[in-house]
């Protein structure tokens, strides 16, 4: 009776010890939960500071690398290899300075062209007005329009000034050299070369470098597939060049509703066709410290742009040294009057201007002719899109120099050319990044050889033409 007794109290002896444990054993496992979670969290965090650590040094890493580079805008990292042997990507691309940046843009362009006459100033996409005297049907293929450029921004001068540039190029530098292979073997050539200031609240841009000068119409330049670096119309239309120089850029009308008002004022390095070494700034054009200055007045609108551009320098034909033989005058005022703007009323697009003036051989007037050579010119262009794809332009263009001052400087800077009349068709095809056309271009040209029988020559282009923008 005693054992049953004692066997029952220790089982249920037993029975309350397990229960009076289980909360604790409950509590225990909950406390070695949270001492996990908390050993956890120790560890992330431990770990994201060594990742701050690590962060930190690569960025003072890269500022002293940029330091050491000075004024390197970019830095290519590559090496050498042979063909059809795989390249590693190279990292970085390029690298500049922290909080400016770069992006590269252009176009791939190829032509096929058939021509029954030479032009002047090339065959191709370089062709302007036919050459007197030539003849013979010629064709080919031209891939000279190729152009890629860096922008570069965000660049901050001072608290209220930023900037940034570009640098642009194609590849009309010539051939290298002239062997049988030599064409298919094409040499750059810089375009522009500048750099930006920029005051947003002023409304103020200064522009430093090689550019356009003022009298080019970047507004209004004629669609062509074919004629891109030679536009439809250079020189048998309209004028201008770019030159190393200083624009200001003013807003007038800054924060008024409506059209917007910008006067550009520009100074330019001097240019003239001799006498002395052009390649050494020895030409008339640069005696005496004689810069181009121009001015334009810009107006534009949502569906327009209209503008007024001057241009005027001092030429001394005397030469740097002032020793040479001094043609007809000793000096010219080459002055120069534009008027031009584009209009796009729905689907049509409309681009023009007219011009007038004297002695604008350096800007490449009176069909690249050098001399007190009165001329006055323009061009209209039509352009109407049938589809957001499909579109067409029609384009003349003519370019008039006084005829008595051409015979006068025959032989002192002009070559004869009285008058040139260009007109063109084309039909263009786009989409996307890709463009598609066929252009047909036609010339006359008067001329005269000995000042006194004047003489005409005409020349046709017919050519297909591929673009692709990136």
């Amino acid at each position: 009776m005693t054992t049953r007794l004692n066997h029952r109290h220790a089982v249920l002896a037993l029975s309350m010890a397990c229960a009076l444990s289980l909360p604790l054993a409950s509590h225990a496992q909950s406390s070695s939960r949270e001492q996990q979670l908390e050993n956890r969290v120790t560890q992330l965090e431990q770990q994201l500071q060594e990742l701050k650590q690590m962060l930190q040094q690569q960025q003072n890493s890269n500022v002293a690398t940029a330091g050491a580079a000075g004024a390197s805008a970019a830095t290519v990292a590559s090496a050498p290899a042979t063909a059809g042997t795989p390249v590693a990507p190279a990292t970085p691309v390029f690298t500049t300075a922290p909080g400016m940046s770069v992006a590269l843009h252009g176009f791939v362009s190829a032509s096929a062209f058939s021509q029954d006459r030479s032009f002047t100033f090339g065959n191709g996409s370089n062709a302007e007005f036919p050459m007197p005297g030539s003849s013979g049907d010629v064709s080919g293929f031209d891939a000279r329009n190729t152009r890629f450029w860096l922008d570069i921004s965000d660049a901050r001068f001072s608290d209220n000034w930023t900037g940034g540039g570009r640098i642009e190029m194609d590849f009309y530098g010539g051939y290298n050299g002239t062997g049988a292979y030599s064409r298919q073997q094409l040499t750059p050539r810089l375009r522009q070369a500048y750099m930006d200031l920029n005051n947003a609240d002023m409304g103020s841009k200064v522009r430093i470098g090689q550019q356009w000068d003022l009298m080019f119409p970047l507004d209004n330049i004629p669609d062509s597939l074919t004629h891109i670096a030679f536009p439809l119309g250079f020189g048998t239309g309209f004028v201008g060049w770019r030159f190393p120089g200083v624009v200001w850029m003013q807003d007038l009308n800054k924060g008024s509703s409506g059209a917007k008002l910008r006067l550009d004022v520009g100074v330019f390095d001097g240019n003239w066709s001799g006498p002395g070494d052009n390649l050494n700034y020895l030409t008339a054009g640069n005696a005496g410290f004689r810069p181009q200055v121009e001015a334009r007045l810009r107006l534009q609108d949502e569906t327009w742009v209209a503008y007024l551009a001057t241009h005027y320098s001092e030429v001394d034909l005397r030469g740097v040294d002032g020793n040479a033989l001094v043609p007809v005058k000793d000096k010219i005022d080459s002055i120069g009057y534009e008027v031009g703007g584009q209009w796009k009323p729905g689907s049509w697009v409309f681009k023009g201007l007219v011009y007038s003036g004297s002695g604008l051989g350096e800007l490449f007037g009176a069909m690249s002719q050098f001399g007190d050579i009165q001329e006055t010119g323009g061009f209209l262009q039509v352009g109407y899109s049938f589809t957001p794809h499909w579109s067409a332009n029609a384009f003349y263009g003519t370019s008039k120099p006084k005829s008595q001052d051409v015979i006068q400087w025959m032989g002192l800077g002009s070559s004869g050319r009285l008058e040139s009349q260009q007109s063109a068709l084309s039909l263009n095809y786009s989409s996307g990044a890709y463009a598609l056309g066929i252009e047909y271009m036609y010339d006359k040209l008067d001329y005269t050889t000995d000042g006194v029988i004047q003489k005409r020559t005409n020349g046709n282009q017919l050519s297909l033409s591929a673009l692709y923008k990136f």
